[in-house]
Parts: C-alpha cells; sequence; structure tokens
C-alpha cells in the first residue's frame, strides 16, 4: 500500500490550491479527484464567471484573493482564456494540470471515496472506489476539499446540513450553454425577455421557481453561458435527491430553450449546444470546527487574528424553498477575513478542510463559497499541512503566523 504525506480529497480550486501550495513545502501530496480533470465546479458543472474578488482600500484597486489563484488567471491570460472574469474551461483543466505536476503532485482520476480508516483521533487510510476495484491509501495528514466534506462525514467529525432552522441548502442549478446566437441582438431585447418570462411563470407556463433569466458572456463568439434553472427542496448529499434533480434540471433546461426560442431575439439559428456534466451544488454539509464563521462576522468585517484568506462577495442567497434571490453588498474598501480555526474539524487532529464546506453557517457561507476565495482557502490549508508535516505536529498546533506570512510572501491578501 502506498503511503503518503499529505493527501487531498476532492480536485476543484481548493483542493487543486491546497495539493500544489503543500506540495511546494516538500511533501509528498497525492490529489485523488472523482471526475476525470481538475477544476471542479468550473469543470464539471460549467460555473462561470469567477465573481468579483476586489474593492478599493485607500483609493487603490485591491485584489482579496491573490497568491495560486492569480497564478491560475494569468496563465490563462497568456493562453488567450480569461477575459472579464470569464474563463475558458478547457484551458483551465490544462493549466491546473501544469500546475499540479509542476509542483510534484501525484493525481488520481476516477477514484471516489467510501470509506475513512481512524484510530482515536487520528486518520490513518482511506478507501476509494475505482475502475480496478478498492484501493486503499495511508497519509499522514488530510484535506477534505470535496465541497459536502465528504471525508469529514466518514470520519465522523460533526457537520452540518443546509441552513440551521431546516437543513434545507441552497437551490442546485445545472448551466447551459446555447450556440449560434447573435448576441448582440439576444442583449438588445433581453429586457423584454424578462418581462416575457415573469409573465410566463405568473401564468404557471413556466415551472422553474427562479425569478429571472442570468445570462453571461464568455470570451468566444455566438455562445451565451445560462445559470438560470433552480431546483429546491432537495438533497446535495442524498443520492436519489441529487438524481432527481439533475432530471428536474434538464427539464427545465428545455423549457427554459424553448420558451427563449420563441420570445428573444438573436436566437433564430441556435442550438441547444451543451448542459453541465454535473449539477451545480452552491451549498451542502459544512464542517463544525473549532470556530463557526457567522453571517454577523461578515457584516461586521470582522479582522480575525488568524485570518487566512479575505472576501468581499455579496452575501447571496438563493431562496432554498423558492423563488427570490436576497444579497447583501459590502460597501467600497469593506471586507472580513477567514480564520484558520474554521479549517479545522472537530474530532481529529491531523486532517484540514478547504472549500465551501468550512466551519460557518448559511448565511457566512453564501459569501465565501466563490471560487476565487475558495482557492484562497485551499492554499492556506496546503500551506499549514505543509507545515505540520515538517515539525510533525497535530493541525491545530502550527503557528499560524507562519501559514500567513508564507500566503503574503507569495503574493496573498490575507487582511491588513
Amino acid at each position: 500500500m502506498k503511503k503518503y504525506d499529505v493527501i487531498v480529497i476532492g480536485g476543484g480550486f481548493a483542493g487543486a490550491a491546497s495539493s500544489i501550495a503543500a506540495a511546494r513545502g516538500s511533501t509528498r501530496v497525492l490529489l485523488i479527484e472523482k471526475g476525470n480533470c481538475l477544476g471542479g465546479a468550473s469543470s464539471s458543472s460549467l460555473v462561470n464567471p469567477f465573481m468579483p474578488y476586489s474593492t478599493k482600500i485607500n483609493g487603490e484597486e485591491t485584489k482579496l484573493t491573490g497568491g495560486i489563484f492569480n497564478e491560475i488567471c494569468q496563465r490563462l491570460e497568456e493562453k488567450g482564456a480569461f477575459k472579464f472574469l470569464s474563463f475558458l474551461e478547457e484551458e483551465l483543466k490544462l493549466v491546473l494540470n501544469d500546475m499540479v505536476r509542476e509542483a510534484g503532485v501525484d493525481l488520481l482520476f476516477h477514484a471516489y471515496i467510501f470509506d475513512v480508516q481512524r484510530e482515536d483521533n487520528v486518520i490513518k487510510s482511506v478507501s476509494v472506489a475505482t475502475r480496478q476495484g478498492v484501493i486503499k491509501i495511508e497519509g499522514d495528514y488530510f484535506i477534505d476539499a470535496t465541497g459536502d466534506a465528504q471525508l469529514a462525514f466518514l470520519a465522523k467529525c460533526p457537520t452540518e446540513l443546509g441552513r440551521k432552522s431546516d437543513s434545507l441548502c441552497q437551490p442546485m442549478t445545472l448551466c447551459f450553454r446555447i450556440g449560434n446566437v447573435d448576441v448582440d441582438e439576444f442583449m438588445s431585447g433581453f429586457e423584454e425577455l424578462q418581462k416575457a418570462y415573469k409573465e410566463a411563470r405568473s401564468k404557471g407556463e413556466i415551472t422553474n421557481p427562479r425569478e429571472n433569466i442570468l445570462v453571461f458572456k464568455l470570451p468566444v463568439n455566438n455562445v451565451l453561458h445560462f445559470n438560470t434553472t433552480r431546483v429546491v427542496k432537495l438533497n446535495p448529499t442524498d443520492a436519489f435527491d441529487v438524481t432527481k434533480a439533475e432530471i428536474i434540471a434538464r427539464d427545465q433546461v428545455r423549457e427554459l430553450y424553448d420558451f427563449m426560442k420563441r420570445n428573444a431575439k438573436g436566437l433564430e439559428n441556435s442550438f441547444l449546444m451543451m448542459t453541465a456534466s454535473e449539477i451545480g451544488v452552491r451549498e451542502s454539509r459544512k464542517i463544525v470546527g473549532e470556530y463557526v464563521l457567522t453571517e454577523e462576522d461578515c457584516r461586521s468585517f470582522t479582522k480575525f487574528h488568524d485570518g487566512i484568506a479575505a472576501c468581499n462577495y455579496d452575501i447571496d442567497i438563493h431562496n432554498p424553498e423558492g423563488s427570490g434571490t436576497s444579497h447583501y453588498y459590502f460597501p467600497q474598501g469593506e471586507y472580513y477575513t477567514i480564520p484558520y480555526r474554521c479549517l479545522i474539524p472537530k474530532g481529529v487532529s491531523n486532517m484540514l478542510v478547504a472549500g465551501r464546506c468550512i466551519s460557518s453557517d448559511h448565511g457566512a457561507q453564501a459569501s465565501y463559497r466563490i471560487m476565487p476565495t475558495v482557492c484562497s482557502i485551499g492554499e492556506a490549508a496546503g500551506v499549514a499541512i505543509g507545515l505540520s508535516v515538517k515539525n510533525r505536529v497535530p493541525v491545530d498546533e502550527i503557528d499560524v503566523k507562519e501559514v500567513q506570512k508564507a500566503l503574503k510572501d507569495n503574493g496573498g491578501f490575507v487582511g491588513i
């Protein structure tokens, strides 16, 4: 059985950044991903573009996400694959492949974690299902970057699902794209289309509970990207519910495309180009960690002494029960930081959690869940776990100031 210093589960932005940062610290890292590529929601769920991650501080535009995320964006720009926060997923997959291999990370695709071997408060190994059967892999330290806190859940660490009151999660969404579009013509009639959509919903002609149509341009010609399906009141960690959600969402895609083909300008010669290979999940399980980041912490612009990432993306809550989306926008120049303690699950001493499933409440998670921020969280987790390996100490005994210094030395932002 092969053994690693660090095993990272999940190859999204958090997992990729975690593995790169840890490997750059001279640790032996294995990155396990259930799909066939890196990028997570961006590649499997077509989540695009990146949400905004900057603000003006003392009159200067300041990126609140830097470090490895900046490196990714720079490489995309060099390939002509990044424009106005939108990016080309296929180039992103190649960029992430290059970066993890350059760092010396071992990769294992098509492997789904289903069991954890734990002794007292130490995780010893994980078991993954693959096409050759079960593979058991030992590690000294682990990072859960699954998005669903899957490793933490299997290790029997305390977790919570969705919002406190009823465990409902933000809606799942299946993104889709329409090709051969006259984009300028479509956008010129977009307000009229929105009115027609709302009228059709009021008449019961549209089953999608979302209140409007959400569309984005991409850095390619004649293609539009839609993030506008909405599946509510289903559990993103229940296999049968997720199956049901995929079916409902594809029905919504068909309904929406047929509606737009009848009512929108610029779609006369269009075709339904693609739907994501996996439905997008905004929220599912979150660990209960050494600190629980709250919506009030975010609204109070709290700067924690052990902050390892910063964020000012709005508290963007898509109604878990139906129509409507609530927002709290941060004032210019304001942001909050995410404490290292939110990455430390209760009950184990050799694991960190990175990404949207860190320890927080429903409101806080609605803000920091965006890809730029989870990439910063992942980088911090990788740096921290590297220090744990180096000093042979539990994850809660490292010097957070060393983590902060390493992040800043690599161009990261942890607050001022």
